[in-house]
């Protein structure tokens, strides 16, 4: 049995529209018959020229879109981003149009912190493209006078370190290894090249004197560079606890070792709060 087609009565214009796009499709099946790699035989069925428009349209969809179309036709709205009650009170705290003196700028990220636990400070740099020349990217390293607060373990290369990782135990944030020890660590490359800790010259982490650069990045050396692509850099100056001093004084390290005149643009903002552009 065929399908059946509710048409109401006295409903003449869509009782012709669906004799024609009935017509389409048998067209459209016919002449899908009778082709041979592409080409329509001479005998075979050739549809119409009134029929090759609604075929279209049909196979398309684009009468539907027209009508008001299925979902995957439309396009989505993109959703404005709905800010907590929180946030936007503290950002209502920060004149975006401002550029504050550090000493300012400090006071007011650690009065804009939003979080319950004590959150990180983070200084995030955009670099004047003209300044880098015909580099693509831009990295060094820097002591900061107070640390970031943060507890960093890092260990000197050996045996039983490759050991370990090539099991899948890292207990480490940063691997410093001597120039002999590279040829071993290649067989665990696959596994600390995609977490970023594969010892590497350009990072100071593949050094002769692995105890001493050890100690460095153990109490407050931090290496930096930018986004792939991007003239920016983020860093974490310390913790929302420290005091205003100690803070001034990372950020001024870190400055520093960029170079001002490198810098178009220096934001401070504590974890999750609003940022805080600052004068150079």
């Amino acid at each position: 049995m065929g399908k059946i087609r509710a048409v109401a009565i006295g409903d003449e214009k869509a009782e012709k529209e669906q004799k024609r796009r009935a017509e389409a499709r048998r067209q459209t099946k016919d002449s899908k018959k009778q082709k041979v790699e592409g080409v329509a035989v001479a005998e075979g069925t050739d549809i119409k020229p009134e029929f090759k428009k609604l075929i279209e349209e049909v196979e398309s969809g684009k009468k539907a879109s027209a009508q008001g179309g299925s979902a995957s036709g439309r396009k989505k709205e993109k959703k404005a981003r709905v800010r907590s009650k929180r946030y936007t009170e503290a950002a209502s705290l920060v004149d975006k149009t401002k550029t504050y003196p550090l000493a300012e700028g400090v006071s007011l990220v650690k009065k804009t912190s939003l979080t319950k636990f004590d959150g990180s400070v983070e200084l995030h740099i955009n670099l004047n493209p003209a300044s880098l020349g015909e580099k693509k990217d831009f990295r060094g390293s820097v002591s900061l006078p107070h640390g970031t607060g943060k507890q960093v373990r890092v260990v000197i290369a050996d045996d039983t370190i490759i050991a370990d990782v090539a099991e899948g135990k890292i207990n480490f944030d940063i691997l410093v290894a001597a120039p002999g020890m590279m040829p071993k660590l290649a067989k665990v490359a696959r596994i600390l090249g995609p977490k970023g800790l594969m010892p590497n010259p350009k990072t100071g982490t593949v050094t002769e004197d692995v105890a001493k650069r050890a100690k460095e990045l153990s109490t407050g050396k931090v290496n930096f560079k930018t986004e792939p692509d991007q003239p920016i850099i983020h860093l974490i100056v310390g913790k929302v606890s420290f005091d205003d001093t100690k803070l001034m004084e990372n950020v001024d390290a870190i400055l520093d070792a960029v170079g001002r005149g490198k810098i178009s643009k220096a934001t401070l903002a504590a974890t999750m709060g609003p940022g805080v552009k600052i004068a150079l």
